[in-house]
Formats: C-alpha cells, structure tokens, sequence
C-alpha cells in the first residue's frame, strides 16, 4: 500500500509540521526502534550500577525538583537515574512524531502507529510505581517485560509500513511461527524472573528480591531458550530455500539474523552464569535480549506469508 503525504503548502505552522513529519514517517519508524531499544539499555545500566533510588521520589527526583541534587554518598547516582529518566522524553518525542506521521499517511494503520505513544506513556506510569514500590521486582519485571513488547510492535511498524515483501513459499509455517512467539515471550518472562531472583536489583540495601533460588531460575530459563531455538532451527529448515516477493529479498536475511543473535545471546547467558554475573556481562546479555526481540518481530513478519498473493497465486494456478 502506499503513503499519502499531507499537504505541504499551508500558512498554518501546525498542518506544515504535520506535513514535515508525514515526509519523514519512515524515517520516524525506525527512530522509534532505535529509542525504545535505548531505554531498555539505560535502564540496564540504571539496575547494574545500583542507581535505581538515586532519584527517590517520581515524577520529580526529589521532593521540590525535578533534577537530580548531589546527595553524600549517592555520588552519580541520581544523574544515571535522571538520565535514564530524560531518555524517556526522548522516546516520548518520538512516538508521539510517529503517531501524527502514521495517521496522515496511512488510514490502515492508523491505530497501530498510537502504540508506541500509549506504551511510552504506561512505561511513565509503570516506573514511577516501581519507584514508590522500592524496585520490587515483581513491578520491575512488567516494567521491562512492556519494553520488550513495545520493541517488537517498532520494528513490526516500521517493515509493515514500508510494506516490506513477506516469503514467497507454498509451505504453511503459521503454527510454528506462533509456538516461537509464545516460547519468546517465556524466555524473556522466565529471564525477568531469573534477575528478580539475582543479585542485580538497582538498589541491594532497598530492594527485596524473589524468593527463588537463582539456579533453578536460570536452568528453568535455559530450557525455555532451547526449545525457542529448537523451534528456531525447525523454521529455517522449512523455509531455507524461500525468498520475498520482488526483487528485494528480506527473507533469507531475517532468519540468518534471528540465528546469528539467538547463538550469540545463548552464549553470552552462559558466561554470565559461569562467570558470576559481572555487570559488564549481564549489560549485554540485555542489550542481546533486546536485539532477538528485534529480530524476532522481522522474521515473523516477514517469513509470514501474504494472503493476497497467495490467493492470487492459487488463482492463476486453478486457471
């Protein structure tokens, strides 16, 4: 389908922004990829040097401000707890750019586009409650769990609308692909509870962690990891020899990225878990989490496959 751009010429200073951000939707799409995988990484740096109360208070950072104040032995923590915090109107400057964009341009996914606006806006309300919960971790887990899901819905955005070609294939994958899905969604959940339960809490002195033990977590979190790849291999064995529509072929390229970051991301959980769970380490496996969500969303994208082409495809066949 293509894009309608609004009207560009207009005395109003409102229709011509309007106009600015519809000839830049694409471009705004991929933005929000970029900045809602950015908050994830920030507030990972946020839990793992300890900064998550160096702001105490929320909406403001402390009682009668809304910038952070050097307090003793705080040190830096509440200016990475204020930057994280600051991120977040980044983020909100952007889904908010892409909801007007997506609007005047594409009537079809017009309420698609208000995703990322509405999840920007939960994820305000989801960390100021984890503030005033203490960073209790089972409000810190919806917290990144929602993050997770708002990176996935970005990319999804941002390839349907620039209508990238889906698989050209006979083989029906749609089961598999949605078995996968809900085994993601697991080992992500199943990787919160795993932190929940270890040592990085944002604040050790304040936070009270779950009450199981990190080892069973962490197992019970491989298993689900395995049978995501396990799935994983099943699909690029039944659609190895497919490519996309048009001259463009994305297929191929989506599920040899999945691969590349799942073996990647599998390698760096079993460091961490061998090495002791270092910061650095532990810092990566979340940007890496992140990254499969990512490239999770452009593969079931684009392995599915187009019902209109397939219907015409079956047409000309019978004919």
């Amino acid at each position: 389908m293509t894009t309608r751009t609004p009207a560009t010429r207009s005395g109003n200073p409102f229709q011509r922004s309007r106009a600015f951000l519809g000839r830049h939707a694409r471009a705004l799409t991929v933005a929000n990829i970029f900045t809602q995988a950015g908050i994830i990484v920030t507030g990972g740096a946020v839990r793992l040097t300890g900064s998550g109360l160096g702001c105490s208070t929320w909406p403001q950072c402390e009682p009668g401000t809304f910038t952070p104040q050097l307090r003793g032995a705080l040190g830096m923590h509440p200016f990475i707890e204020f930057g994280n915090r600051t991120l977040t109107f980044v983020l909100l400057v952007v889904a908010l750019g892409v909801a007007i964009a997506v609007w005047d341009t594409r009537r079809d996914l017009r309420w698609w586009g208000l995703v990322p606006l509405l999840g920007v806006v939960g994820q305000a309300v989801l960390g100021g409650i984890t503030v005033l919960a203490k960073l209790n971790p089972v409000v810190v887990a919806p917290h990144l769990l929602l993050s997770m899901g708002l990176v996935w819905q970005a990319v999804w955005l941002a390839l349907k609308y620039r209508d990238a070609q889906r698989r050209d294939g006979r083989r029906c994958i749609k089961t598999t692909l949605r078995v996968n899905s809900v085994l993601l969604v697991g080992l992500l959940t199943l990787g919160t509870v795993t932190t929940g339960a270890g040592p990085h809490s944002g604040d050790a002195d304040a936070t009270d962690r779950l009450g199981i033990d990190p080892a069973v977590a962490a197992q019970a979190h491989a298993l689900i990891v395995w049978a995501f790849v396990a799935t994983l291999a099943y699909l690029v064995w039944r659609v190895r020899n497919d490519r996309s529509y048009g001259d463009r072929d994305e297929v191929r390229k989506a599920w040899t990225v999945l691969v590349g970051v799942t073996l990647a991301q599998a390698a760096i959980g079993y460091v961490q878990y061998f090495t002791g769970l270092p910061e650095i380490i532990v810092g990566a496996h979340l940007a890496g989490a992140a990254t499969v969500t990512a490239a999770h969303s452009a593969a079931y994208y684009l392995l599915k496959r187009d019902r209109s082409k397939v219907r015409a495809q079956a047409a000309t066949h019978a004919g």
